[in-house]
């Protein structure tokens, strides 16, 4: 086999960038999400738990925030520092966060708000 096909192999192994088409637009985020609770974990952060309400506040257990919709992307502000917005992909009740470095986060959307947060 030669070099080249050998490292063709090799790439076809490594993990991919989202393409553009596995992405949810504004709206199916703000169906999915908004009014929901997800819990899950970001690479960076850890575990979360946190409620997205229908008017922009993030509520946590312990903390709160702000939650809003830019294009196709999802931001979060927390203790008045500037957002960060993530690409999101959603598949039935679970949902990927995908940052400039790929996938970032996951979690499960559970209906309402079932920790009263």
């Amino acid at each position: 086999m030669s070099v080249a096909r050998r490292l063709l192999c090799l790439a076809a192994l490594l993990p991919q960038p989202a393409l553009a088409q596995d992405l949810a637009s504004g709206e199916a985020i703000r169906a999915a999400i908004v009014g929901n609770t997800v819990r899950g974990s970001m690479v960076a952060s850890g575990g979360f738990t946190e409620y997205y309400a229908p008017d922009g506040a993030i509520r946590g257990p312990d903390y709160s925030g702000e939650w809003s919709i830019k294009g196709n992307r999802m931001c979060f502000g927390y203790d008045g520092n500037p957002s960060s917005c993530w690409a999101v992909r959603v598949n039935g009740r679970n949902v990927i966060w995908v940052g400039a470095g790929g996938d970032e986060g996951t979690g499960t959307i559970l209906p309402g708000n079932p920790n009263n947060y």
